[in-house]
């Protein structure tokens, strides 16, 4: 497209939206509120998904030993489970180790508790493999091979939380979904409507500059580019709105729920939230505004 047309699409996409400015203000609202928790829902999702991460990296699979069970049988016992599959990390601790950290995180301060028990160590069973997954969903796979595996005594795991929180986000993502889907179709709708007005307008216009031999990208142009900007304008909105408010939200959030906020240093930034979601955004909007517009020119491209 040459600059000239270029500029004159733009002005005439510009002169649609103010001579229809009650049927373009109706549409960017929509569009704005489809962005907006668009928006919302994204933040919420992605911080959830890094909530899942550092949960995944703390909840391991613990494996104990049989009694008596000699060093080079514990070794083997290792080396298979690093070649399992979806196994990331094998970490050994020894029962030495085991009494040394239990020592120090409930005898802290009371050495004497520590003393009552001379040379014996209450933990001499307790040398185990710390396994780490690649997902938690893959977890009870891995603790089922392992409890195949001979000289295993016991196979724990603790996954709960992280658990809840993977249904938690699958439901909300399926909840989002389903409203930003409404949305999309009254955004569609709403843009559709508008640019058909700014034909209806035009339409002598229309009909006098086909007559005199323009071509139909010609007189659809200003048209899309309507819808293109309505879409643009709708979706910047709401994002220049997160991107300010976005910090304050997630404080206000963790200041509520309390647990959070051991886990507060692991929640993405406003930077890193927006890295993604203005792409994801703007695209959405354009892509709203394009579509709504064709339908509608295409309906009336004839006249």
């Amino acid at each position: 497209m040459k600059p000239r047309s270029f500029i004159y699409n733009l002005r005439q996409g510009f002169k649609n939206i103010w001579r229809n400015r009650m049927f373009s203000l109706a549409s960017i609202a929509t569009m704005a509120a489809c962005i907006l928790i668009f928006g919302i829902f994204f933040s919420i999702l992605m911080n959830v998904n890094y909530m899942i991460r550092t949960l995944e990296e703390e909840v391991g699979i613990t494996v104990l030993f049989d009694e008596g069970l000699d060093d080079a049988s514990i070794k083997d016992i290792g080396q298979k489970i690093e070649k399992m599959d979806h196994v990331i990390n094998v970490k050994f601790t020894s029962a030495e180790e085991a009494w040394a950290a239990f020592q120090e995180e409930y005898f802290e301060g009371n050495p004497e508790y520590a003393e009552s028990f001379a040379q014996d160590n209450p933990l001499a069973n307790s040398a185990s493999y710390t396994v780490q997954v690649d997902e938690i969903e893959n977890q009870n796979g891995v603790v089922t091979e392992i409890e195949k595996l001979k000289g295993v005594r016991q196979v724990n795991q603790s996954a709960a939380a992280t658990k809840t929180l993977i249904s938690f986000n699958r439901l909300f993502m399926y909840v989002s979904i389903g409203l930003i889907a409404i949305l999309l179709v009254v955004s569609v709708f709403l843009i559709s409507n508008t640019v058909n007005v700014g034909i209806s307008v035009r339409r002598n216009e229309i009909a006098i500059m086909k007559l005199i031999g323009a071509t139909d990208s010609f007189v659809r142009a200003p048209f899309i580019v309507e819808g293109l900007l309505l879409g643009l304008i709708g979706a910047a909105i709401p994002l220049v709105f997160l991107y300010f408010t976005y910090d304050k939200m997630i404080g206000a959030i963790l200041n509520r729920f309390d647990i959070l906020s051991t886990i507060a240093s692991s929640l993405p930034t406003a930077n890193q939230v927006f890295m993604n979601l203005v792409p994801f955004g703007l695209g959405l909007g354009l892509g709203i505004g394009l579509i709504g517009s064709i339908i509608t020119v295409r309906r009336h491209l004839d006249i």
